[in-house]
């Protein structure tokens, strides 16, 4: 059985990578919608996701992007560098060229609420 469980662990990276992961808008959790469109044009589409306590984002994929916090918090963040508990705050922002796959969870105790302006 530790076999198979070695296994799986091994093979999860090679999994996702093969397996065609949605964006941040077509990802939920738990079958809910957590971010929608506020706008669109030819070359971004812009996001609000909001997370409640306990709430999060499944593995999705990122194109390069700017995040702004309107509302931080605690958050858990598994990608391929591993898992791990950020403080997100408040009226702070981000700069990504791209996310090959990630997952989130609010582990806090407060609704993190940001924008994302996402290039096509």
């Amino acid at each position: 059985m530790k076999i198979v469980i070695l296994f799986i662990m091994a093979l999860t990276p090679l999994i996702l990578k093969s397996k065609e992961l949605n964006g941040p808008l077509l990802t939920g959790w738990k079958g809910q919608k957590v971010c929608e469109k506020l706008s669109e044009n030819s070359h971004e589409n812009i996001l609000r996701c909001t997370f409640a306590p306990g709430v999060g984002h499944e593995v999705h994929k990122h194109n390069a992007n700017f995040g702004y916090a309107v509302s931080g918090g605690t958050v858990q963040i598994k990608d391929e560098k591993g898992t791990r508990t950020v403080e997100l705050a408040s009226n702070s922002y981000f700069d990504s060229l791209g996310t090959k796959w990630h997952e989130i969870l609010n582990v806090g105790e407060t609704t993190i609420v940001y924008i994302i302006l996402e290039a096509k």
